[in-house]
């Protein structure tokens, strides 16, 4: 089985997630710091490559109602670009709330507010990667 990339858009910061191999386990893999959609697309497709990546995942971040918000126009304009640049398929999925709980998990594990940014992105993505997990048909 090749593994299932998850990505946590952010117009700073992108968290990447990865399962292992049999597509159990979701961790944090790495925040990339944003500078531009080609040096990004050039890192994930690196990942790809190196990590034999089959499925990528892209967190959609809806309103709190379920409602498109302008940042979720965006990850959809930035995903149609990316899914035209990717050498495997790409599926959107529901990410509300995901830095929230990846701050409070960092909370809880005692990381201040300081260290916890530099982690927050790629744990809110190994969130998104979770539930895409436990809900896959």
């Amino acid at each position: 089985m090749q593994r299932i990339l998850a990505i946590d858009y952010g117009t700073k910061h992108i968290g990447l997630a990865l399962t292992d191999p049999l597509q159990i386990i979701a961790k944090p893999y790495q925040t990339i710091q944003f500078q531009s959609n080609a040096l990004l697309i050039k890192s994930i497709l690196q990942v790809i490559s190196e990590q034999d990546v089959g499925l990528v995942i892209l967190g959609l971040p809806w309103g709190s109602e379920g409602q498109e918000t302008k940042k979720t126009l965006e990850v959809k304009k930035f995903g149609t670009y990316l899914e035209m640049q990717l050498p495997v398929p790409m599926e959107f999925w529901d990410e509300r709330f995901s830095t929230a709980e990846a701050n409070s998990e960092l909370k809880k594990m005692g990381y201040d507010f300081m260290k916890a940014r530099e982690f927050v992105d790629a744990v809110a993505a190994s969130l998104i990667l979770r539930s895409y997990l436990e809900n896959r048909k």
